[in-house]
């Protein structure tokens, strides 16, 4: 098995890399990838109720990605806990029936992984610093640079860490930086894009960071040793489904709210013009449905869930809609209010996007997009308007185009923007580009 070094976070060490230039028998080894294997990635979307593979061909000649394989395999209700691995071997399982499947379309053995985070303790904000210069005549260099973007992030991380500790009664966490991303840059008041060579007195940085607890993240590697892949990063969910709607530069003026609605989780994240606002979690998914039926039916889980689905695809017993729909109906309140408190944490901000996106399997429920379409819960928000509510289209996702025709719905939005951050990250870790190239591509995220 392939012995991990190191997980290369996408924007972890922004300063150094962008700045600078459980054995498991049933788990099938892979070969090493040779040359003709380098300009693949498989996307590793390890969700609550399945987990999916995408395997992407990486055009670099046009920066664009084809996906040549798909594999999607249900998980045990035991193997994952709002949106976190609890139980190792049964993830690693899955995740190696997942990628077989993707294996068998594309016709090639992939090495290089990316695999999303999820779950409640997975922290992501955009941070804001102000740095006076001492001498406001010298241009902006390197090295100047580094310093304010390590100060960013050793900020972001303080108050993370902080966060998690108020949440878990004081339990002190241990944390890692997995997303950062600029959001926008200003000298004196002037926006730029590269400040490089910019003189100025004051310079305002916004820097969106994502950590997560590492005992989450070391789950994560250990499956991917366990499967015999070279982990290239670990991302944020919310931030790769964001990377998924920017795409290559294409919607850099996009302001939206994105939700990505899964078994588990709820998870958002806001875009204000082209950047990434911060992304907000909560343990709320497909699963907390189907549980208040099962309470509230007393039937079992796979009842319930069948019960559950045929709501929208009018195959329930007419007798049991009312009781089912009153379920469901309790679950969906709680989780509209849930929304509402994460979007009311966007104080800073004038004014929420109008446009919502959603995607993730648990979005399929009819009666969740109704809510959002037809109730007021938007009036107690700094909102402009009312909000129009739309899935994501895998067409939708800039620089990311299906050649197997599986990809064909919402569900499998996260994975494609996996796929995009896994793209960044090899962009940002090798080559022979220029200092000013790496900066170039760090200030385009």
């Amino acid at each position: 098995m392939h012995m991990l070094n190191k997980v290369k976070s996408v924007g972890a060490g922004l300063a150094q890399k962008a700045l600078e230039g459980v054995n498991n028998a049933a788990v099938t080894t892979r070969k090493k990838a040779g040359k003709k294997e380098d300009n693949y990635l498989v996307a590793l979307d390890i969700g609550t109720e399945f987990v999916k593979a995408l395997i992407g061909r990486v055009r670099e000649s046009d920066g664009t990605v084809e996906i040549v394989g798909v594999g999607r395999t249900h998980q045990g209700l035991s193997d994952m806990q709002a949106g976190a691995i609890s139980d190792i071997a049964a993830v690693v399982e899955n995740c190696d029936k997942a990628l077989n499947e993707a294996e068998e379309q594309a016709g090639i053995s992939v090495r290089t992984c990316i695999i999303g985070i999820a779950g409640e303790l997975v922290k992501g904000t955009t941070t804001t610093i102000r740095v006076a210069r001492k001498d406001s005549a010298k241009a902006l260099d390197i090295a100047e640079m580094e310093k304010i973007i390590n100060l960013v992030q050793a900020r972001a991380q303080d108050k993370a860490k902080q966060q998690l500790a108020w949440e878990l009664g004081g339990k002190e966490v241990d944390v890692r930086l997995v997303n950062s991303a600029l959001v926008s840059i200003e000298i004196d008041g002037y926006p730029v894009t590269n400040p490089i060579g910019f003189q100025g007195k004051e310079v305002v940085i916004q820097l969106y960071t994502a950590f997560a607890p590492m005992i989450h993240i070391g789950a994560l590697e250990k499956t991917a040793q366990e499967l015999d892949l070279d982990l290239l990063a670990v991302a944020a969910e919310p931030f790769a489904v964001a990377r998924a709607v920017i795409g290559n530069n294409t919607n850099q003026n996009l302001s939206a709210i994105l939700m990505d609605v899964g078994g588990g989780t709820t998870d958002i994240a806001v875009i204000n013009e082209g950047g990434v606002q911060g992304t907000k979690m909560f343990g709320i998914g497909g699963r907390a449905y189907t549980h208040a039926v099962e309470r509230d039916l007393g039937v079992d889980f796979e009842a319930a869930e069948e019960l559950k689905v045929g709501l929208s695809s009018n195959k329930i017993p007419p007798a049991k809609r009312p009781a089912v729909e009153a379920a469901l109906s309790k679950t969906a309140e709680v989780w509209v209010g849930g929304i509402e408190l994460a979007l009311s944490e966007f104080n800073k901000l004038d004014h929420l996007p109008h446009r919502m996106f959603l995607c993730g399997g648990g979005s399929s429920l009819d009666l969740l997009m109704d809510r959002l379409e037809q109730t007021e819960w938007y009036k107690t928000l700094p909102f402009t308007r009312k909000p129009s509510v739309h899935h994501i289209r895998p067409d939708q996702v800039a620089g990311i185009k299906d050649t197997t025709g599986k990809v064909t719905d919402h569900t499998f939005i996260t994975a494609m923007g996996l796929l995009r951050v896994g793209m960044d990250t090899q962009q940002f870790s090798g080559g022979n580009e220029s200092i000013r190239d790496k900066i170039d591509k760090m200030l385009s995220v």
